[in-house]
């Protein structure tokens, strides 16, 4: 046998009920559309598949991602396209910073460039440096895909040109995209060629490529990615909350988890690496 409950005792029950699911369901941000403007490796690795869905259902916002390269994405910033960026081009970032563009940055993961080519590796690049790679690569004249989209891919291919001392703009054997990460690999394979490709896009990617990693493990080939606020003072119409939200959000212990673990399961290994702990110093950036 059991009791039957009261009306009167069964109300309050279910005024308590209701209030504690309220509490569970994130209030309606007043202005609740937000625009991201990120590079195409968070896009085309497939991690934004992951995150961007969390984000929406924690904190009430709508996403609108916008995929390009890390320098057009900064353009949208300046020009206050965007409301938040998730960037990889440190050096231009600081800049971005030091102009009055961004009002919060905040280190969020990373991972590694390599270079990628053909299994008969004509240029002979497999193992060494990649200042090396990339001179033996001018030597032979061997087929080169450069992204030429001002992306952080982009930006730091040209330093490390830079550092060899070589010009490889104007050359026949140097050919430029100018499309996103997945697009190049995709012409860098089609062609025979060698491309500088982020870690997790290649991985994501791999089984349609006819690409091998040559050169990886260079300390010069550090990939860090930072999330940055665009400025409310420099352009009003921004969405300054909702940045600010997406900022924390990416930073918080749950997310760097998710971070850590994403790639596993699939390729054995994380395609980026949590770094929210750390400073861009332990990074060995300046």
């Amino acid at each position: 046998m059991y009791e039957e409950l009261p009306v009167k005792r069964i109300l309050p029950i279910l005024s308590i009920l209701v209030f504690l699911l309220a509490a569970c369901v994130p209030s309606a941000p007043a202005k609740p559309n937000l625009i991201l403007a990120t590079t195409t490796s968070t896009q085309d690795s497939g991690l934004l598949d992951v995150l961007i869905p969390l984000f929406e259902t924690e904190s009430g916002y709508t996403v609108q991602t916008v995929a390009v390269g890390s320098g057009q994405a900064m353009k949208m910033g300046e020009e206050g396209n965007a409301d938040v960026l998730l960037v990889h081009a440190p050096a231009a970032e600081v800049a971005f910073m030091e102009n009055g563009f961004g009002k919060d940055r905040a280190l969020v993961m990373h991972n590694d460039f390599i270079l990628v080519g053909p299994a008969s590796d004509p240029a002979g690049i497999k193992g060494a440096a990649v200042v090396d790679a990339l001179k033996l690569v001018s030597d032979n004249t061997a087929a080169f895909i450069s992204r030429g989209d001002d992306s952080g891919t982009h930006k730091a291919e040209l330093a490390l040109w830079k550092k060899t001392e070589l010009d490889p703009n104007g050359q026949n054997w140097y050919l430029e995209s100018g499309q996103g990460m997945g697009a190049t690999l995709t012409i860098a394979s089609e062609k025979g060629a060698y491309t500088l490709t982020d870690r997790a896009t290649y991985l994501a990617l791999k089984g349609n490529l006819q690409l091998e990693i040559l050169v990886e493990g260079d300390a010069a080939l550090l990939n860090v990615y930072h999330v940055i606020t665009v400025n409310p003072e420099k352009w009003d119409k921004v969405n300054y909350e909702g940045a600010l939200a997406f900022l924390n959000f990416m930073i918080a212990p749950s997310t760097q988890e998710v971070i850590g673990q994403f790639g596993v399961e699939k390729y054995g290994q994380p395609l980026f690496y949590p770094d929210a702990d750390k400073t861009d110093a332990d990074l060995g950036l300046p």
